[in-house]
């Protein structure tokens, strides 16, 4: 059997690749080994027609080729096998039905069925239910149309009979498709001309296409710029980066050069909005179908509010969630105007956010908020308004919150740590008023000590970020001393009378001791702050970290401690001779205030700043115990009880080597503790800060008042999911957003069709 030619050839073009394991079913007897007589002229080629089609009017379409013992099964519904493929397969193609509506051949020892595959591997097969057999499609099509130089060599089986040799139906489709008359009728159909609505679909299809990539290279345009945080917009429409961008992008596409000169490009500023919504929409869209997801639907919320540039207050607002990990995730939903901070508003906000995404109310286990009265009021508090409408929503105050009150309790109310960092925040402002005096002090800490770090002004709210300040005024304090010399000897009066001032302030020794236990005090709340402000974290890690601060207050408070930070700041003092270290003249209290008993007074200056750095320790520690106290709810005694199992058979003392050991459990014991998963997914939900509302923040800044501070706030809250979540907008599929965008109306279905 000879093999079908590849390649180039036309008589390949509508040929497909055949399965190598071909079904040969056996021939009719009566024709085996016979070959068709093929007409030798013109005149026995109609001779033959005629007498085909006379044949076919008499006696049916009866194969030629079938003798005697030859019959066809007569159960197949010819009417049926019609509507199919009047309804199915227009006329413009070959008609492929299954194999189970072609007529079978039934031998004396065997029946013979055409195979599917033959559709497959011979597409230019058209089977006609009328003649019970398969023609070719298009050179019936060409010989219906009396193409002369066809006539001459066709075969009439293909053509008017109809093929029904299925023993021969391989060798016989083969050596049809090699023959010249059916590659001549292939080469005719692919130029033929088409008809004018053809040509018009044609054309239509093809600027559709051209649109949609446009389209492709419009949303990957902003997509890019709206995840790098960069501006769209300019002045005008035709200065921002979305326009250079396409315009650069036109220089190597001059198909989106022409559609970019098209009045209706679809570059507009309601364009941009659009598909940042659809974006920014999608992507909330699949945090909130991730918490639907989950096998318990729980989460919590985080809420942190503040001014925009232009005054407008702003809502952050975020969910907390567990993920099929184990792992905590807390995720940006956006940006909300409010236009007033009272609790109830702000809850109504909460309860819309959560409405729109479809989250049911009866999962919110937590809540994080700030300690301001519209938040944490347990009368008209966010927090009350919810827990009334879901008692089971903890309500958590933020921890690095609280350490910050804690620093700012105790800072505010011990003189010497006070007045130390008041002259620190003094020396950041003078020294960071103008470029001039930077580079005064610049030039004196290199000729000094070789080295310089900018001096900067503390952080009226964040008092947890103070060490670095106190630390680059004690590592340059000699450079401090000459560059505030220098400063007051210049010509400007105001200049000069406050550097002169904070000179004579920092050559007391006093401040020196300010400064280092400031430093002793705050390295601790510091760095309790940084552990606390990731996203994994913890109520149960929050209070377990606090309980290691404050056994590390209380290790301080002892003599030794107290020696070795009066000792640091005694040697500095000395290296640079400045006034000693030594207590203020302490005023004779009144006696109605002190009582008959005699007033204490220090007998040394190191008994007296050792009570005032002891009152330091002691104003932490209490107000640490304070914080404990704000959440008895969230001591889960009954876990004693319900783990009993899980304690039994595993060691674990942290809530993280609970998660790691359900981690790595086979299938089958995980199975035996989803009560215990539903606990640890029950504490993990519950967020302990709320530095996630905080982060976005940053973005906000970033967006509303380096970039442009005139956006509307579907625009804003847009840009800032987009940005935050970048890592989301990588994986954003762009073919289905353009589908979205282009579902909204007709006009863009007509341009652009379907995705």
């Amino acid at each position: 059997m000879s093999k079908r030619k590849k390649g180039g050839d036309i008589r390949n073009y509508f040929s497909k690749q055949r399965c190598t394991n071909q079904q040969q079913p056996v021939e009719t007897p009566g024709t085996d080994g016979e070959q068709e007589k093929k007409p030798e002229s013109l005149e026995d080629l109609q001779q033959a027609v005629v007498s085909a089609r006379a044949d076919v009017r008499e006696k049916g379409p009866n194969p030629n080729n079938e003798d005697e013992e030859s019959k066809h099964e007569g159960t197949v519904d010819e009417e049926q096998v019609e509507s199919e493929a009047e309804q199915n397969y227009p006329l413009t193609e070959p008609y492929h039905p299954h194999p189970k509506f072609i007529e079978v051949q039934k031998l004396a020892n065997k029946t013979l069925r055409f195979q599917k595959s033959w559709f497959d591997d011979f597409p230019w097969l058209h089977y006609c239910p009328r003649l019970k057999g398969v023609l070719c499609f298009y050179c019936t099509k060409a010989f219906s149309k009396q193409t002369s130089s066809l006539a001459k060599n066709t075969e009439p089986t293909f053509i008017l009979t109809g093929f029904r040799n299925w023993k021969r139906a391989v060798e016989g489709f083969e050596r049809h498709s090699s023959s010249k008359t059916h590659n001549i009728a292939v080469t005719t159909h692919i130029y033929e001309p088409k008809s004018i609505n053809a040509q018009l679909s044609s054309v239509l299809a093809t600027a559709q296409e051209e649109a949609r990539s446009n389209l492709l290279k419009i949303l990957s345009s902003v997509k890019y710029l709206a995840q790098q945080s960069l501006a769209l917009r300019g002045h005008g429409n035709e200065e921002g980066n979305f326009h250079y961008l396409l315009v650069l992008k036109a220089e190597n596409d001059p198909a989106l050069g022409h559609w970019l000169k098209r009045n209706h490009s679809y570059t507009s500023p309601v364009v941009q909005n659009e598909m940042l919504s659809l974006m920014s929409n999608t992507i909330i869209r699949n945090i909130a179908e991730e918490i639907l997801a989950l096998p318990v639907v729980q989460y919590s919320v985080i809420i942190d509010g503040t001014q925009d540039v232009s005054g407008t207050e702003q809502e952050s607002i975020c969910l907390r969630y567990v993920d099929s990990d184990l792992e905590a995730r807390e995720e940006f939903i956006g940006l909300y105007e409010t236009s007033s901070t009272r609790g109830e508003q702000i809850s109504k906000i909460v309860s819309d956010v959560l409405l729109r995404l479809n989250l049911p109310l009866s999962g919110l286990r937590g809540q994080t908020y700030d300690g301001a009265a519209n938040m944490s009021g347990h009368l008209s508090g966010v927090q009350a308004h919810i827990r009334k409408e879901q008692p089971l929503a903890i309500y958590v105050h933020c921890g690095p919150h609280c350490v910050n009150l804690v620093t700012q309790a105790a800072c505010s109310t011990t003189p010497i740590v006070r007045d130390a960092l008041q002259w620190t925040h003094e020396l950041g402002c003078l020294f960071g008023q103008s470029g001039k005096f930077k580079t005064i002090f610049k030039s004196v800490a290199k000729s000094t000590s070789g080295s310089y770090i900018t001096l900067k002004p503390l952080c009226p709210t964040r008092w947890t970020v103070r060490t670095p300040a106190i630390d680059a005024i004690l590592g340059q304090y000699e450079a401090v001393l000459a560059a505030l010399e220098e400063m007051a000897s210049s010509n400007t009066s105001d200049t000069a009378s406050r550097a002169n001032g904070l000179h004579e302030r920092f050559q007391k020794g006093s401040i020196v001791l300010g400064l280092f236990l400031t430093k002793e005090v705050m390295m601790g709340l510091e760095g309790l702050n940084t552990s606390l402000q990731g996203r994994g974290k913890t109520v149960g890690g929050m209070l377990s970290a606090v309980d290691c601060v404050k056994k590390h207050f209380q290790s301080q408070r002892t003599e030794e401690a107290f020696i070795t930070v009066y000792t640091s700041a005694t040697d500095l003092v000395t290296s640079l001779d400045i006034e000693p270290i030594k207590m203020p003249h302490l005023r004779k209290p009144q006696r109605r205030h002190a009582g008959p008993a005699e007033p204490y007074v220090p007998s040394t200056d190191q008994e007296y700043y050792r009570v005032q750095f002891f009152q330091v320790l002691d104003i932490d520690s209490g107000q640490i115990d304070d914080v404990v106290d704000l959440y008895p709810e969230l001591q889960f005694q009954s876990l004693k009880v319900q783990l009993a199992m899980f304690t039994a058979n595993y060691t674990y003392k942290t809530c993280s080597e609970v998660t790691e050991i359900m981690r790595n459990m086979v299938p089958e014991v995980h199975g035996l503790f989803s009560q215990v998963e539903a606990l640890l997914r029950l504490l993990l939900v519950v967020p302990a800060s709320s530095a996630e509302a905080e982060r976005s923040f940053s973005a906000l800044r970033h967006l509303k008042t380096w970039l442009r501070s005139s956006m509307s706030q579907t625009r804003l809250n847009s840009v800032a999911v987009c940005h935050v979540h970048r890592e989301r907008m990588y994986n954003l599929d762009k073919k289905k957003l353009c589908q979205e965008f282009v579902q909204v109306t007709d006009r863009r279905m007509h341009v652009f069709g379907s995705f």
